[in-house]
């Protein structure tokens, strides 16, 4: 495998897809590096409603396949593997990963965000075994049985709609007394049935033997604790950027994201960050493949110049 590529783009979201079929049209040698899944977060979309050009939708694995075929058509090689850090010898951009080192004259961040967790007694513990992060991956394993979605922005109310499908009950938590899902997904999630809501409420612990039993809650308002049997929890309460290993040397906001101009540059020459991963990002798919593109337009200007 070639070592040596005008751009390297960490990450396989929407926002990386895009860059890389930018900077691929532009005919710039490119390397995508992503760890897991192509698509990243938008792998866990059950169904994406809002992408212009698919008016009765598609999900988010389908429009994942799409994009990176799309790129891949125009010449972006793949390698999947972790990358664990960049390196700034001499003005170069050296990119350690688990598959060796790769060397670039520009490199464009995208690794997105990871979902966050709790951080309760039994979390960590009952992962896989009840604990849940994805709806789209194991909703259908709690066919029949009661399960809690805590959360309650898109993602959550999205995921507690499909898992309405096969669970016999689905308990939304939510440590407010209002959604912030979109109010098209709050319509569907209150005429369907099979959910509840439990507001103004969190999660303390996740307790079970040897799979989730029950969870300890704490009502916010009246300050009551109570118990709630459940076969499953599903955790949807936001994401966090994947920017442990970058804090040395780029500039960071209090959450953890990379600070960008809007030509998506960060402070060092070269380097450019898109999508969720970037400071005031709007978090969607569309503004993440907006993201891509006008960072794949100024690596070219920047390697012209």
């Amino acid at each position: 495998m070639n070592r040596e590529y005008d751009t390297i783009i960490i990450g396989g979201g929407p926002a990386g897809l895009t860059a890389g079929l930018y900077t691929s049209r532009a005919r710039l040698n490119t390397l995508l590096i992503e760890m897991a899944l192509i698509g990243g977060q938008m792998t866990s979309a059950i169904w994406v409603e809002n992408y212009p050009g698919f008016p009765e939708g598609i999900s988010g694995m389908d429009l994942s396949e799409l994009m990176h075929k799309q790129a891949a058509e125009y010449g972006v090689k793949t390698v999947f593997a972790e990358a664990s850090g960049i390196e700034l010898p001499d003005g170069k951009k050296i990119v350690k990963t688990s598959e060796g080192d790769f060397t670039a004259k520009t490199v464009i961040i995208a690794n997105g965000s990871r979902r966050a967790k709790l951080g309760v007694f039994g979390e960590d513990e009952l992962t896989g075994k009840g604990v849940s992060y994805c709806a789209i991956s194991d909703a259908e394993s709690f066919k029949g049985l009661p399960v809690a979605i805590i959360g309650g922005g898109n993602s959550a109310i999205a995921e507690a709609l499909h898992t309405a499908k096969f669970a016999s009950k689905v308990t939304v938590i939510h440590r407010r007394k209002q959604l912030r899902a979109t109010p098209i997904l709050q319509e569907k999630a209150f005429a369907e049935p099979k959910i509840d809501f439990l507001w103004d409420t969190v999660v303390e612990a996740i307790e079970g033997a040897d799979t989730v039993e029950h969870l300890k809650l704490n009502n916010l308002k009246t300050a009551g604790k109570s118990t709630l049997k459940v076969a499953g929890a599903i955790i949807s309460i936001g994401l966090k950027p994947s920017t442990e290993r970058l804090s040395e040397f780029l500039e960071l906001d209090t959450n953890g994201h990379i600070i960008t101009n809007n030509k998506m540059e960060t402070k060092i020459p070269g380097i450019f960050a898109v999508g969720d991963i970037r400071h005031n990002s709007a978090r969607q798919i569309v503004s993440a493949a907006g993201d891509g593109a006008t960072a794949a337009t100024h690596v070219r200007n920047f390697l012209t110049h």
